[in-house]
This record gives structure tokens, sequence and C-alpha cells, in this order.
């Protein structure tokens, strides 16, 4: 565990820095009257990625954290079960994005991991199904003025574009 602890943080790291070095190629600040730079987002984020993983790298020399100090075995067969059922969902609901946009992807993998995997209540699992997507649209779509994938749907959504245009 000691070991792939620090081997993630490295390729991670190294992963953000080339993040934030091709986002920079875009604006990274706040254009006026347009909203952020096509990079913003994606600096900053890696930025905050990036600390993280130099965080974990001195917490891991120093060994101050649980897993710097741990002598177990990384991936069991159960953790191997988890990894593929989340890497799988995800790559399916990326996959769903030129069928069905973000908008009916992300319902269906939130219902997938809060219910079936998480084993939440329906009522829960149907409110952050729906809650979830319509605060996405709201933030990317309206506030942020960023287009998300909409897929097939995309016609369905020009009534509420009105609405705010």
């Amino acid at each position: 565990m000691r070991i792939a602890e620090l081997v993630m943080a490295i390729v991670m790291a190294i992963f953000s820095a080339y993040l934030m070095w091709k986002s920079a190629e875009l604006p990274i600040g706040w254009i006026p009257d347009e909203g952020p730079g096509g990079g913003f987002w994606p600096f900053w984020l890696a930025a905050a990625m990036l600390a993280s993983c130099l965080s974990i790298i001195y917490k891991w020399v120093r060994k101050t954290s649980p897993l710097s100090r741990s002598t177990e075995i990384f991936m069991d067969s159960e953790a191997l079960k988890g990894f593929v059922l989340v890497a799988g969902s995800l790559l399916v609901t990326v996959g769903l994005f030129h069928y069905i946009g973000i908008y009916g992807a992300l319902p269906l993998f939130l219902i997938f991991h809060i219910r079936f995997l998480g084993g939440h209540s329906w009522p829960f699992t149907g409110f952050m199904a729906v809650i979830t997507p319509v605060i996405t649209f709201l933030f990317f779509e309206i506030v942020l003025k960023i287009t998300l994938p909409k897929g097939l749907t995309d016609e369905y959504f020009y009534p509420i574009f009105a609405l705010f245009a």
C-alpha cells in the first residue's frame, strides 16, 4: 500500500502539472462579460490536484498518514471488483454522453451508484438523480455559459434557454 500511494501521487502530480501547462495555453482568468476563460477550470482544478499530490508525498516521506505506514496489499479481490464496477460505470456514462447527453447519463450513473452500489433508499436516490443534473445545468449552462453535451436531447433544452435569454 505504501509504495502504491507514492507511485500514484507522483503520477498524478506529473499529470496535474501537464494539465496546468496545457490549460495555460488558454486564458485562465475571468474574462469580463464572458465568464471564465477556456483554461480557467482545468488549470485551477489541476493546481488543486497538484497541491493534494504534493501533500500526499510530504506525508509519505514523513510517514504521518496511515497509508504511508501501511504494509497491506494494495488491491485485494474485493477492491478490484469495486474498481471494475466504478471504472466500468464511468466508461458507460461517458459513452452515453453522445446519445443522451450529460443530463441523461448523469442520473443513470447516480442511480447505479447511490442505489445499487451504495444501498440507499429509492426516495433519496430519486432526489439526487433529479436535483444533481438540474443544479449542474443551471451552474454550467446558465451561470457560466458553458455548454455541456446534450446528445439527441439537445432540442428539448431550447425552451429552457429561452426562459433565461
